[in-house]
């Protein structure tokens, strides 16, 4: 017997499950904005840390002020 199954791309006939395919896509977007945030806030606390006598503890607080401000903000 012949095989009427699709064997092409699957653009051209297989279901799609369009929920699944938000759902990826919205945990893509918020990892790429939480961790644009992370890396900003890694540099600006190293180039504070290393370029000003302030210390590794004042950098720290400055990274955990701009993670949860760039959190706050992107919300």
């Amino acid at each position: 017997m012949a095989d009427n199954t699709p064997s092409g791309p699957v653009e051209l006939g297989a279901a799609m499950d369009y929920a699944e395919h938000d759902k990826t896509y919205n945990l893509f977007l918020g990892l790429t904005k939480y961790g644009s945030i992370f890396c900003i806030a890694l540099l600006a606390a190293m180039a504070f840390g290393f370029f000003t006598p302030a210390g590794f503890i004042s950098s720290t607080i400055l990274f955990v002020l701009i993670c949860v401000l760039g959190a706050f903000l992107l919300r």
